[in-house]
């Protein structure tokens, strides 16, 4: 038990020390970059779905006898 809370405490000691962390107004930033890109992509996911499942419907109504 005594390995597992000495990583933790050093996994946290290497993340005060070692890692530079981003201004406050960077990661606001990227947060709002981050999700415009996401709503973009999962309308376009949307689209595409949309687009070949009315494809697809016309293709087996064009089939039916």
């Amino acid at each position: 038990m005594t390995k597992v809370v000495n990583y933790i405490s050093e996994a946290f000691e290497e993340l005060k020390s070692n890692v530079s962390w981003p201004i406050w107004a960077d990661v606001q930033r990227y947060t709002i970059i981050v999700a415009v890109f996401s709503i973009v992509l999962a309308v376009a996911t949307w689209g595409v779905d949309e687009l070949f499942a009315k494809s697809i419907a016309e293709f087996f109504n064009w089939l039916k006898p």
